[in-house]
């Protein structure tokens, strides 16, 4: 299975204008549930920019600073990636850049693994759920309005009815839903 997640504002919202996103640093409690996610991968997909982004967990001993934290580098670390760059030419640790078209990745890295797989970065997120690669949105819904920036969804050219399989709120405060599309 593919998904997407992201963390958004009220107003739909990955990033604001100015790229910030310092409005979804998770507290103990997401930190953990993202932890327990990340043992149930087989793969990551991900675009240029979250692989610069998450890449301080494999290659910043400061990011080691307490159990939680030691125990989610240990695993991103360990989890296979593929990198999507049209400006990169080599990756770190366990990840390799994309050959081929997005689809035909989806299928390798999906059809590789037991475990799920997600895709992240807005960007390539968007892509593969505009060609209908993605089974599951996870959404991290914050109680913030940044009112612009990069949006989690692009304009979609035809209606996708979803299924809520899931809600929890965390901290009283970030409200995390997932939905499954429906393909019926």
């Amino acid at each position: 299975m593919l998904f997407f997640s992201m963390g958004l504002s009220l107003d739909g919202f990955v990033a604001d204008r100015d790229g910030d996103f310092n409005w979804s640093v998770p507290d103990d409690e997401l930190f953990e549930f993202h932890t327990d996610r990340i043992r149930e991968l087989g793969a990551e997909i991900l675009g240029r920019r979250l692989y610069e982004t998450m890449r301080v967990w494999e290659t910043d001993p400061a990011m080691r600073h307490d159990e939680a934290s030691i125990a989610f580098a240990d695993l991103w670390t360990a989890l296979p990636k593929v990198v999507f760059s049209r400006t990169l030419d080599r990756v770190e640790g366990n990840a390799r850049l994309a050959r081929r078209p997005l689809a035909d990745e989806v299928a390798e890295v999906v059809g590789s693994t037991d475990g799920d797989v997600e895709i992240g970065g807005a960007d390539l997120a968007s892509q593969a759920f505009e060609q209908g690669l993605v089974d599951e949105l996870r959404i991290f819904r914050y109680p913030v309005v940044v009112g612009g920036g990069t949006a989690f969804f692009p304009p979609v050219t035809k209606r996708v009815d979803l299924d809520l399989v899931e809600t929890r709120v965390f901290g009283g405060q970030v409200i995390y839903e997932r939905h499954r599309v429906n393909r019926e």
